[in-house]
């Protein structure tokens, strides 16, 4: 099921929260254009009243510095309520990012680069909110003050308004090209950047293996290939920004001295158009710099904007990645008639706590699993064995309802191990890895993963049972001391992983190769703290060691 997580939808449920913001935001870029277009009206009476030589009111002098402080002040307040406003933004989509990552298959998160997936939640979000505070406000701002300042000039120098009118549409082509070459650049530098910052930490994580094989340079080139696209890239969109705003200023300037001629010609049929006062002229030529201060703020704009325009493509091709199936009513009632027909069943009508029904799975063109079939019934402790690669770490994905087999059925209690409810699994599972995976916060927090059902007398059990309760109470602020990667020995992490699949009492252990990094006198003290663990649970375990297999062993072999 995929829930409808779109920007589009993002951004109209933040406005119809942020109603008040809204309409501040709409008065201030409203009150910032129609201010603007008066000073210069004003300061042209005010110098037709000097040539004249009429006495010029102080007051009137006044009423022009005021609204010219008004000008500035609405629209610094249009800037403030902007970056409020995209700050809300970017909250609403960074969290609605996270619920859709949270709920993403397996398999989609398997395939997400970590430095793409980094600059989505960091970069393509940032753009968004740059739209609203730099962008599509801004534009439609600096629209309406070039339409406004056009109808003013139209009263005050017709003949103007005719040239501004021929040269718009010279400037739209010139903008319009600036923009779809600037648009191209910015994907392509996206693209670039999420190469880069993906290659980082896969260098770091096969560091050793790179050390060995002596490819240092070739890591380095590979860098070095993605960072250059990069630069091409944004050496592209700089040239296009460059180029954008020398060439208004200097259609800016030849406008003003068209104009100017064009009024002190003396020709009576060039004056009906262009004629004007002294006072007219000083008007004409601030608007002019004000209808060619919003078109050369246009290039930039357009630039966000399109820059915008790529990081919402990437977040909704993101928002469009399968989800996990919902489990929803149909589940339940699976589960409850499963639970039901477990209650009712006797001697050998039982059902097996874990069934595999010729099960076949594979990750993208690569079967794994073919035909496989077991069962584990209730109390039972088995170890899976088999080669690398077999399929064994797969078994145990399958069972944690990760991945859905592609034929058969994989089934706890008869309910399919995809149907089980999220909130229902960690009382079922108790999963423990080869290494620890450490959360932030303390070492309560590592153990009941922020989980607040599990109580500070089920954690301090898990501890005990596991042998670690002594060393965490030695801790200057025992269980609620901030976990750092040197607090504990490898040994005492894995304690602490088995006392992580505990706290929550779970029916059943799932066991993955947790002796493999330890030497032989951790190995035992883990083994004992499991077997204290496990007593009366059902176990799944994965060992090639002898000393670690529990129970029954079933043998997996490779497809």
């Amino acid at each position: 099921m995929k829930h409808s997580l779109h920007v589009k939808t993002i951004i109209f449920n933040t406005v119809k929260k942020q109603k008040g913001l809204s309409v501040a935001i709409v008065l201030a870029v409203a009150g910032a254009v129609v201010a603007a277009l008066l000073p210069p009206l004003i300061l042209a009476r005010i110098v037709d009243g000097i040539t004249a030589g009429k006495e010029v009111s102080v007051p009137f002098i006044l009423l022009y510095f005021v609204l010219l402080a008004l000008t500035g002040f609405l629209e610094a307040a249009r800037e403030g309520l902007l970056t409020v406003f995209g700050q809300k933004m970017t909250h609403a989509l960074r969290s609605s990012l996270m619920e859709k990552f949270v709920r993403l298959t397996a398999d989609n998160v398997n395939h997400q680069e970590p430095g793409t997936l980094v600059s989505r939640f960091v970069g393509d979000v940032d753009t968004v909110e740059n739209l609203f505070t730099s962008g599509i406000i801004s534009m439609f701002a600096d629209a309406c003050k070039i339409i406004s300042i056009l109808a003013v000039i139209w009263f005050q120098n017709r003949g103007l308004t005719f040239v501004l009118l021929v040269l718009l549409p010279f400037l739209f082509w010139f903008t319009r090209h600036v923009q779809k070459n600037m648009l191209a650049a910015q994907i392509e530098n996206r693209r670039a950047v999420g190469r880069a910052s993906g290659h980082v930490p896969e260098t770091l994580h096969n560091i050793r293996t790179i050390h060995c094989l002596a490819k240092e340079s070739y890591m380095e080139e590979r860098y070095d290939t993605y960072i250059g696209q990069s630069y091409q890239a944004m050496e592209r969109t700089n040239f296009y920004d460059a180029i954008y705003s020398p060439i208004i200023l200097i259609l800016n300037a030849i406008v003003v001295a068209v104009v100017m001629l064009l009024s002190a010609s003396g020709n009576k049929n060039i004056l009906t158009l262009f004629g004007m006062s002294a006072g007219t002229a000083v008007a004409v030529i601030n608007y002019i710099s004000q209808i060619f201060t919003p078109v050369e703020s246009l290039g930039m704009e357009i630039q966000t904007i399109q820059s915008a325009v790529a990081g919402i493509h990437r977040i909704n091709e993101f928002f469009a990645l399968e989800e996990r199936k919902e489990n929803g009513d149909r589940a339940e009632e699976t589960g409850m008639q499963a639970e039901k027909s477990a209650n009712e069943a006797t001697g050998s009508d039982v059902l097996p706590f874990v069934e595999f029904q010729d099960v076949t799975f594979g990750y993208d063109a690569h079967a794994v699993l073919q035909h496989l079939s077991f069962s584990v019934m209730d109390g039972d402790q088995v170890t899976l064995a088999g080669r690398t690669g077999a399929g064994k770490s797969t078994i145990l994905r399958l069972l944690l309802g990760l991945y859905e087999p592609q034929a058969g059925a994989v089934l706890i209690h008869g309910v399919p191990a995809v149907a089980i409810p999220n909130e229902e699994r960690r009382r079922l599972f108790g999963y423990v890895e080869q290494s620890f995976h450490m959360v932030p916060g303390t070492v309560r927090d590592q153990i009941t993963l922020y989980d607040p059902a599990i109580s500070d007398e089920a954690v301090q059990m898990a501890a005990r049972l596991t042998g670690l309760d002594e060393a965490i109470h030695a801790l200057e602020k025992g269980y609620d001391t901030i976990c750092t990667p040197e607090l504990f020995s490898q040994g005492q992490w894995q304690l602490l992983s088995i006392a992580r699949a505990a706290a929550a009492n779970p029916r059943m252990l799932l066991l993955d190769e947790i002796t493999a990094n330890l030497d032989a006198e951790t190995e035992k003290a883990v083994l004992d703290a499991l077997e204290r663990v496990a007593h009366h649970r059902t176990v799944i375990s994965i060992s090639h060691r002898m000393s670690a297999r529990m129970g029954r062993v079933i043998s997996v072999e490779a497809s």
